[in-house]
């Protein structure tokens, strides 16, 4: 973090107000799934409760990119915070209803749903109107940085306030959170503000239909890249080589540990993505970029590799801790490949499928490596996973030059 970017008092309170909305997503996340586990003693219930928020998600991130392209996004996310305080004002309310209040949860969470798809394009879209477009690879391994202490901090505080102040008291606190946010929004400041009126101006005289418009962005990744590479390589690699899902199982089976021991190796990834996204808001690179995401992508691989082969706990947690450091260099990298090679136009629409890879990946990887334990064992799983990562690298290599081969963030401009 520098002076050069906090001298942007969009770019602060735009953070502020991420920060606080973070919170309450990850607070609201926690509680409501202990809460309904509580009440019904049912492990089927939470996965109602992560369906009832991934199918609106699903359904609707598409078509949200679009409207994210077509209007303010400083509007749109404040709307979509002010639909979420709405669910934990209700979900506030139901929690006095006991066990009978659970099926209103589920559909407040439908609702919640139908927010965060359009709350989440519209916070990729929205930075890059915040700051200049030299300072956005920093801009963004800042906001990376501080979203993921605030999605670290979160859970912590969700437990804290359920323990000592119950359901009732944790969603006032996150519709306060939702509330401070919406007000810190308003303090946003775009950088040319001009710019974005003419570019909503020239959407709206546009006469094809949202499918059409949907189509387009869809061919905008297709046939660059730069952005399907970075899309697609956080995808696969995600999606088959993550090993967060094992970590209960490692821990009892393979590591020997308890509950305490669980929450260290929980911890080691999140640890390591922190420092690494502190150190590059401060000093970020611009040279061998492409180069540098493979690398990053491939010491993630022999990362997860390393835990999957470790007996010793300390060695586990040194390796998820460098998987977390090479997973924020990749995080850097690819936002800023993204944002920078699409135009302001189709921001939305890009960063809308993007979220959805992004969902994709970390909800299906789970189910993969879940399943996969299942079938063959934890380690051969883990195993399979990290070396699953290392030939998506090598294929990517192979498959996607462009992405390789870029060399500075201002040579992905170049390929609009």
């Amino acid at each position: 973090m520098t002076q050069t970017i906090y001298q942007h008092r969009g770019f602060s309170a735009f953070l502020s107000a991420r920060v606080m909305a973070v919170l309450a997503t990850q607070i609201q996340a926690v509680v409501v799934a202990w809460q309904v586990y509580d009440l019904t003693r049912d492990p089927m219930a939470l996965a109602w409760v992560g369906l009832a928020q991934f199918l609106p998600m699903l359904i609707l991130v598409l078509p949200a990119g679009d409207w994210v392209d077509r209007f303010h996004r400083k509007t749109i996310l404040a709307v979509s915070w002010s639909v979420a305080l709405l669910c934990s004002v209700a979900l506030w309310w139901l929690s006095g209803h006991g066990q009978a209040g659970v099926n209103g949860i589920y559909a407040v969470l439908l609702v919640y749903g139908c927010s965060r798809a359009f709350s989440g394009p519209a916070m990729q879209s929205l930075l890059p109107q915040i700051v200049p477009r030299d300072k956005l690879p920093q801009a963004l391994a800042t906001n990376s940085m501080l979203m993921r202490s605030a999605a670290i901090g979160g859970p912590l505080v969700g437990g804290f306030l359920y323990a000592y102040g119950g359901a009732s008291v944790t969603y006032a606190v996150c519709a306060v959170c939702f509330f401070l946010g919406i007000l810190l929004l308003q303090r946003v400041v775009l950088f040319d503000p001009e710019a974005v009126e003419k570019a909503i101006l020239a959407a709206h005289q546009s006469t094809d239909s949202m499918v059409l418009r949907v189509k387009e962005g869809m061919h905008f990744i297709r046939h660059h890249p730069v952005v399907l590479g970075s899309i697609s390589l956080d995808l696969f690699a995600v999606l088959l080589g993550g090993v967060v899902a094992l970590l209960p199982i490692y821990a009892q089976e393979v590591l020997h540990t308890d509950a305490t021991g669980l929450g260290i190796l929980r911890s080691s990834m999140a640890i390591g993505e922190v420092a690494c996204g502190l150190y590059l808001s401060r000093k970020p690179f611009d040279r061998n970029i492409g180069r540098n995401l493979f690398v990053a992508v491939t010491v993630f691989g022999v990362a997860n590799l390393v835990f999957a082969f470790s007996t010793w706990f300390w060695l586990s947690c040194a390796a998820l801790l460098v998987a977390g450091m090479a997973d924020m260099v990749s995080v850097y990298v690819r936002s800023a490949m993204i944002q920078l090679s699409t135009p302001d136009s189709m921001r939305g629409r890009v960063n809308s499928v993007n979220m959805l890879f992004v969902s994709s990946s970390n909800e299906l990887g789970e189910f993969r490596a879940g399943s996969s334990a299942a079938l063959v064992g934890a380690v051969p799983a883990a195993v399979l996973g990290g070396v699953c990562t290392l030939v998506v690298v090598g294929l990517w290599q192979k498959w996607f030059p462009p992405l390789r081969h870029a060399d500075r963030f201002s040579d992905v401009e170049k390929t609009n």
